[in-house]
């Protein structure tokens, strides 16, 4: 199993992403990787893409309902060109209020809008790399434009795509038209293994799905720490990251599994609330059993065997350092992890 780096850039700067990105790969990371949160992914690829010549560049994830296939596609090709094919395209839907209010974006659909996103991504780059008619006409999507003026030169293929998902309907999606899975930080191995892998295969068995075997990139949360502080801080922080997860109705598929239902209703209902300390309570309602189904629990040794023995259809772990603000433990966790699952 591969294990990844996050480029945690302060404030989403893109000052000091280029030594972060060569630190992770000087001290043997596979890949490095940015979400969007306070930055744009592709911005900090590409500095991290000139400071390196190794590591792979995954973006976890990229919001595709904000941005046109057609930029996408550009943006993508300039990376994959610039880094020497080392980009993996990690796409993700978001949720409804954040396209339409945030972004001010359109929304409807969100798995069939995304295999369509993917398609049309592919279809721009079959024509570019082919001369062929650009003719993409879908219920969401539609280019059937392009001139030579505007074909990117490149001599590498395109990047790998892989989509984010938790419901079954997405992760189907995932099978029909991408490379990969990115596994959500909130979910469980039952969950997987009884729910997300049974509807990727579903996907790759239908007609046109591609042929290869999807790559699966986990990112499940860590609690572990040197000291007895340090370890404290991590459970905190994890337990407000299990519960602001939590109280998205659109996640709660994976509390239902295990009969956590109504904790998903109360964490919900609390998220909605005026309460000044809301997201300190919803913390609290987080136990230690709900707080080991989703994230490894113990010493470093301990939390690299729980990884090893959770992600065996894994091909890659994107190092989840919620909690874990010390460079330092986040290196020895990767070191671990790495010698765990090889």
């Amino acid at each position: 199993m591969k294990v990844d780096l996050p480029l945690g850039a302060r404030g989403g700067a893109l000052t000091g992403v280029d030594e972060l990105a060569r630190e992770a790969e000087d001290i043997g990371a596979d890949g490095v990787a940015f979400s969007e949160l306070t930055g744009d992914p592709m911005l900090h690829l590409t500095v991290a893409a000139g400071a390196t010549r190794r590591v792979d560049l995954l973006t976890n994830i990229l919001v595709a309902f904000a941005r046109s296939p057609m930029t996408v596609a550009v943006q993508a090709t300039a990376i994959q060109e610039y880094s020497n094919g080392r980009l993996h395209l990690g796409l993700g839907s978001q949720i409804k209020p954040h396209i339409e209010r945030r972004f001010s974006m359109p929304w409807s659909a969100p798995a069939d809008r995304m295999a369509e996103f993917v398609s049309a991504l592919r279809a721009i780059w079959h024509s570019w790399e082919t001369g062929d008619k650009l003719d993409f006409r879908g219920d969401f999507y539609s280019h059937t434009l392009m001139t030579p003026m505007f074909v990117p030169k490149t001599d590498n293929p395109p990047p790998k795509v892989l989509i984010a998902a938790v419901g079954t309907k997405m992760t189907e999606t995932v099978g029909k038209v991408a490379d990969g899975l990115l596994l959500h930080p909130f979910t469980t191995m039952s969950y997987v293994n009884e729910v997300t892998l049974p509807a990727l295969q579903r996907g790759r068995a239908v007609a046109g799905a591609p042929e290869a075997a999807p790559e699966i990139v986990s990112s499940g949360m860590i609690v572990t720490g040197r000291t007895e502080e340090e370890f404290e801080e991590a459970k905190t922080a994890v337990r407000n990251q299990i519960a602001f997860y939590g109280s998205t109705p659109a996640y709660h598929p994976v509390l239902e599994l295990h009969g956590l239902g109504d904790l998903g209703a109360e964490l919900n209902s609390l998220s909605k609330s005026d309460r000044p300390k809301k997201w300190l309570e919803m913390g609290e309602l987080i136990d230690d059993h709900v707080l080991n189904l989703f994230a490894a629990v113990g010493t470093t040794s301990q939390v690299a065997g729980i990884i090893a023995e959770r992600n065996g259809d894994a091909t890659r772990y994107m190092l989840n350092s919620t909690g874990l603000p010390s460079a330092e433990l986040r290196i020895e966790l990767m070191r671990a992890i790495q010698e765990a699952t090889r």
